[in-house]
């Protein structure tokens, strides 16, 4: 099993910033890619950021040029800085990793945390 944990959500005024972060832990040989979703009340979940192993990044439309995903150096924890924050913005944050745990190609995890809201204030 592989387990993640969100962190850093919060209440922020409208043009404020937040940075979430999400730890990956357990049996972990490698992660392909780190994904961030959000989904707002009555909507669809949404994909925000991806990270892949090779440090390749992409971001939703509604988010590009106020959002950086990063990891650290052991890529087992991802981070979101969010910035200029919007109202439309306000969503519970997801992670989500895709990798293998062991060398055996039937290892393969597809793991989600639990979620963190961002709630932004007009």
């Amino acid at each position: 099993q592989v387990h993640l944990v969100e962190s850093g959500g919060g209440l922020v005024q409208a043009g404020g910033s937040l940075r979430l972060s999400c730890a990956a832990s357990g049996i972990i040989r490698s992660i392909n890619a780190m994904r961030w979703y959000r989904q707002a009340p009555g909507q669809q979940r949404e994909l925000v950021a991806t990270i892949t192993s090779a440090g390749g990044t992409d971001y939703a439309d509604s988010v590009k040029g106020r959002c950086t995903i990063s990891r650290d150096n052991a890529k087992t924890t991802a981070y979101l800085q969010l910035s200029s924050l919007k109202p439309e913005d306000t969503a519970v944050y997801y992670c989500n990793a895709q990798g293998y745990m062991t060398w055996s190609s039937s290892s393969s995890f597809n793991s989600w945390g639990q979620g963190t809201q961002v709630t932004v204030s007009s």
